[in-house]
């Protein structure tokens, strides 16, 4: 597993680095050899933060933590990707390394964090289906489109990039975002 350590607005002693490369190096078994974990920490308003992004092959796994101990945060943060492999094992068996969750983990080993009994898979369940043309605009046009329909997200065809497919989404810092096609 490759590391890539960012530090916003903060200095950590190298200790804090090794612990989280420890810790989530761990998760090693679940991946493939081209695994890389990108570990963003911070601190904001006395809360120690942890982002961590891993990537292997085309899976994308992203978790964000915040406690008052950088070392739990990290416990946190790590027990939280568990959690969502284990929710998901079945999707994501056939992405991750095979036989990645029938290893079994010393007590030792189990962050304090990960809960005692196991998630079951939840089904994607469909409730509703629409149809709608989806038209040409820009992204202008789009983010007009979507606050006057009141929804979260509008799916367009992107004028200003000769008619790609693209959507537009409000955030939660109340800005918004642009979701291209990448093809």
């Amino acid at each position: 597993m490759k590391f890539v350590f960012t530090d916003k607005k903060v200095n950590l002693p190298n200790k804090v680095h090794a612990y989280a490369e420890k810790k989530v190096g761990k998760l090693d078994r679940y991946f493939k050899a081209d695994t890389e974990a990108a570990v963003v920490f911070s601190v904001e308003k006395g809360r120690n933060n942890v982002e961590l992004t891993l990537r292997s092959g085309g899976t994308i796994i992203r978790v964000a933590e915040s406690t008052s101990d950088m070392f739990a945060t990290i416990d946190a943060a790590v027990s939280s990707v568990e959690r969502q492999l284990r929710k998901n094992k079945a999707r994501l068996e056939k992405r991750l390394r095979e036989n990645a969750f029938e290893r079994s983990v010393d007590v030792e080993e189990m962050s304090s964090f990960v809960p005692e009994s196991e998630e079951e898979e939840e089904e994607f369940r469909i409730v509703r289906t629409k149809r709608f043309p989806i038209k040409h605009m820009t992204v202008e046009e789009a983010v007009l489109q979507m606050n006057l329909l009141d929804h979260t997200f509008f799916a367009f065809k992107n004028a200003d990039d000769d008619g790609a497919f693209a959507v537009v989404y409000r955030r939660n810092d109340g800005g918004y975002g642009l979701i291209e096609d990448d093809t």
